[in-house]
């Protein structure tokens, strides 16, 4: 009987269990330093170029369609720039293109690049005011999550560039993630860190007049960056209100789903806010494992992984004839169905990838909803089935036999 009644206990502690040797190591394997000063890596003029036509030229290159907004440590001593993994000494502002193989001596392949160059600041913003204008002043600003560096990050971006076949600049914001599986804490601590630095650019960037419409994405932990940043850049914009900074895309968003509900909708969907359009579309999945561990770290449920916390409504759904699968409640606000605030789209059924945590670009039928809400689309897009919830919806899985090709409708490179 003992042993019986210890088995439930036991499948509940298996992913915290799991996850012990990872959340020890994350705890005590600390960031190095490395054997260079970090002064030497951007002590080349390649670092901080000038104004006039040089910086112009660099960011002209066709080569590199890409905006970035980075405050990673930059090496700038060689001819190809490299983004590192350390905190950089200021923000810096430039160029990315595709990611390019690099050839040896041998003239053989020999791993693969994200080619990158950093221009002057003010050059910069000029040089994506006049792509905005040209572009209707659309503007997408792409914030990664844990365990990325530049090189994936820039493939998710311009993954997200191909995908949506967006018209106006993507810009990738990118925070010094370590791009190492046991270094969740230290990337919580960056990304808690650059919380000002990023603020600040998102505040320029919605006060410019030529910005008339910014579609914000997040994954995972860049969720806890962009949230805060909205909410300081509708307290201090001179009307009260940023309505430009309307469309908010939330993929498996690794944040405390209480704390979204009570503190983060309220004021980012209120009244006036959602009646100007702004809204929030959040992927869930109740197959992220990521999310299920983030879960038993923090110890309450995260916005992405619709995990039930409170076992008697999960009881009620399950008498109920439902899925035991619960969700962000919407803010007392965002009532009229039909120009919702808050959209939750469950991803479970059509989950791909090892752990479930990036739907919006791995599967099929979620890289086209993404797509979809990405340029605009709202409410009962082909494809969703609607759910109890009026707000939530359920991505259907492909009909018995149906095989779709993920790489090429998400427009993924091989991993």
């Amino acid at each position: 009987m003992i042993g019986g009644s210890l088995l439930p206990l036991v499948a509940r502690l298996k992913p915290l269990i799991l996850g012990l040797p990872l959340l020890a190591a994350a705890c005590i394997s600390p960031v190095d330093y490395g054997d260079i000063r970090h002064a030497d890596y951007v002590a080349n003029a390649r670092c901080d170029p000038p104004t006039g036509a040089a910086a112009a030229n660099v960011t002209a290159k066709p080569e590199m369609p890409f905006f970035v907004v980075t405050s990673r440590l930059p090496d700038c001593r060689n001819e190809a720039i490299k983004l590192l993994n350390h905190r950089g000494d200021k923000v810096r502002f430039g160029r990315f293109g595709a990611a390019q193989a690099i050839i040896n001596e041998k003239g053989k392949a020999d791993g693969r690049r994200v080619p990158v160059a950093i221009s002057n600041e003010a050059q910069w913003w000029n040089d994506l005011s006049r792509t905005m204008g040209n572009r209707e002043g659309r503007v997408l600003v792409y914030v990664h999550g844990y365990r990325e560096t530049f090189f994936t990050s820039s493939l998710d971006t311009s993954q997200i560039a191909r995908l949506t076949n967006f018209t106006g600049p993507v810009i990738q914001y990118s925070w010094p993630s370590q791009g190492e599986l046991l270094k969740y804490a230290v990337d919580e601590t960056n990304m808690y860190w650059d919380e000002r630095n990023f603020r600040k650019f998102l505040t320029k960037l919605a006060q410019q007049s030529w910005t008339k419409e910014i579609v914000l994405v997040s994954h995972s932990l860049g969720a806890r960056l962009i949230l805060p940043a909205v909410e300081f850049v509708d307290r201090t914009t001179p009307n009260g209100d940023s309505s430009v900074i309307s469309n908010i895309i939330l993929a498996s968003p690794d944040i405390d789903r209480q704390d979204f509900e009570r503190d983060i909708a309220e004021e980012i969907l209120s009244a006036r806010r959602v009646n100007n359009d702004r809204r929030i579309t959040v992927y869930a999945s109740a197959e992220d494992s990521a999310l299920s561990l983030s879960d038993d770290v923090h110890g309450y449920p995260r916005l992405g992984h619709p995990r039930c916390f409170d076992p008697f409504k999960a009881a009620a759904l399950k008498e109920k004839g439902l899925p035991e699968r619960c969700y962000a409640a919407k803010s007392e606000y965002d009532v009229p169905p039909e120009k919702s605030g808050l959209t939750i789209v469950d991803t479970t059924a059509v989950s791909k990838g090892r752990i479930g945590h990036g739907d919006y670009l791995r599967s099929a039928i979620a890289c086209r909803d993404f797509a979809a809400v990405v340029n605009g689309a709202r409410g009962a897009i082909r494809g969703r089935k609607p759910t109890h919830l009026s707000y939530v919806f359920a991505l259907a899985a492909p009909a018995k036999g149906e095989e779709l090709d993920h790489l090429a409708i998400c427009r993924r490179e091989a991993d």
